[in-house]
C-alpha cells in the first residue's frame, strides 16, 4: 500500500520548482525504470507484485507494493505500467572537452517535452553522450520528457547553460554546426567526427545570438517541389542530421 504522504510527494514532482527543490524526478514503466536502476538506487519504488516478481527485486521499507488501481492514483501516465520510481537528478559537471573528441548536441529553446525526450533518445542511439541546453529549453526531468526518452535519460548527460557562453569557451578550430533554412545542403558538406551540432526552437529555429557563434550552417533539402511544407519537426531533423554525421564516420 502507498501512503497519502507518498502520493502527495510524488504528485508534487510534476512541477519543475519541486523537482529542483527536491533534486528528484519520476520515471515510469519497466523499460525506463530498469535503465535508471542500472545507474542509480531509487529514492522510492512503487510497483505491483507482478513487477517485483519479474525482477527479483525485494521492496524496501520506503517502497510500496500496490495494485494496478493504486498505481493509477499516483502515476502520471494515462495507462500506468507496473512500476514508478523516484530518482535523484544527476549533477553533471560542465565540460566542453568532449567537443574536441566527439559530437555533442546543443538545444536552443526547444519547448515541446515530446520533442526533447525524443532528441535525448536519438542522441543515445547515435552515441552522443552530452547535450547542452539553453536555460529556456524544456526541463529534461519533466515526466513527459522522461517517458519519451524510453530510458535514454539514464545514459545521456544534460547541462543547462547559456549557449553563447558555452560557445565562447570552445576553441576557434572546433566546428560548430547549426541547422538553418538558409544553410548549405548537408549531403554536399564536409562533416567532422567531432564538434557541436545546434538544433533550434520549433517555430523560430536557432536564435540570432547563438547563430552568430556558428561557423557552419546545414540544411536538409526538401524533395517535394510544390509548396506546402517548409520545415521538418526538430526531433526528425535531429535524427536525420545525426545519422548523416555518423554515416560519414563509418
Amino acid at each position: 500500500m502507498i501512503s497519502k504522504n507518498q502520493i502527495k510527494y510524488i504528485h508534487s514532482l510534476a512541477l519543475k520548482k519541486n523537482r529542483d527543490k527536491e533534486g528528484c524526478f519520476v520515471g515510469e514503466g519497466p523499460k525506463v525504470v530498469a535503465d535508471l536502476l542500472a545507474v542509480q538506487t531509487p529514492e522510492i519504488l512503487v510497483a505491483t507484485d507482478k513487477w517485483y516478481a519479474s525482477t527479483n527485486i525485494a521492496p524496501r521499507q520506503q517502497d510500496a507494493v500496490v495494485t494496478e488501481e493504486e498505481l493509477g492514483k499516483v502515476s502520471f501516465l494515462q495507462h500506468p505500467q507496473q512500476v514508478l520510481g523516484v530518482f535523484r537528478k544527476p549533477h553533471e559537471e560542465v565540460s566542453i572537452d568532449i567537443c574536441n573528441k566527439d559530437l555533442c548536441l546543443a538545444l536552443d529553446k526547444i519547448q515541446d517535452p515530446g520533442n526533447l525526450g525524443t532528441i535525448i533518445r536519438i542522441a543515445d542511439w547515435f552515441g552522443i553522450s552530452m547535450i547542452f541546453c539553453s536555460p529556456d529549453t524544456a526541463d529534461a526531468f519533466n515526466p513527459k520528457v522522461v517517458q519519451a526518452t524510453m530510458g535514454s535519460i539514464a545514459r545521456v548527460k544534460l547541462v543547462y547553460r547559456d549557449l553563447c557562453a558555452v560557445l565562447d569557451e570552445l576553441p576557434t578550430e572546433i566546428p560548430v554546426y547549426a541547422t538553418s533554412l538558409e544553410g548549405e545542403n548537408i549531403y554536399s558538406q564536409e562533416l567532422s567526427s567531432y564538434g557541436m551540432i545546434i538544433m533550434g526552437n520549433e517555430g523560430n529555429g536557432v536564435s540570432p545570438q547563438v547563430m552568430s557563434k556558428v561557423n557552419r550552417t546545414l540544411f536538409i533539402p526538401c524533395y517535394r517541389k510544390s509548396k506546402g511544407i517548409d520545415s521538418l519537426n526538430v526531433a526528425v531533423a535531429t535524427a536525420v542530421t545525426c545519422a548523416e554525421f555518423r554515416r560519414r564516420s563509418i
